[in-house]
């Protein structure tokens, strides 16, 4: 499946587990270009079309081991055929503090 290949890319691209992957509406969509892929490159796009996926379910629905979707992901970002975004950092996230006083406040009303 992956050629013996362990990373994704010449790129070295890291995909979180969380990271989101969708397809990529602009980019690879013709049907020659995606019957050039091989049966699990195939899966992996037909469980992105239905709806945006993290790296980790992926695996799980596909039943693959996540080294080797992440390989796979790797592929199908190169050419084009995928688009994937990074979850947004703890650092970045609301402060749960904050957020307990925004719901105590609604209960309150």
């Amino acid at each position: 499946m992956t050629g013996g290949r362990t990373k994704p890319g010449p790129h070295g691209v890291r995909f979180d587990l969380i990271a989101l992957v969708v397809v990529d509406p602009d980019g690879g969509d013709d049907g020659a270009a995606e019957s050039l892929l091989g049966p699990e490159h195939r899966a992996l796009l037909g469980l992105c079309r239905s709806e945006t996926q993290s790296v980790a379910e992926l695996a799980a629905d596909a039943a693959l081991p996540v080294g080797v979707v992440r390989v796979l992901l790797g592929d199908l970002l190169e050419a084009g055929h995928v688009k994937v975004s990074r979850p947004v950092p703890p650092a970045q996230l609301p402060d749960e503090r904050i957020l307990r006083e925004v719901i105590e406040g609604l209960r309150a009303l």
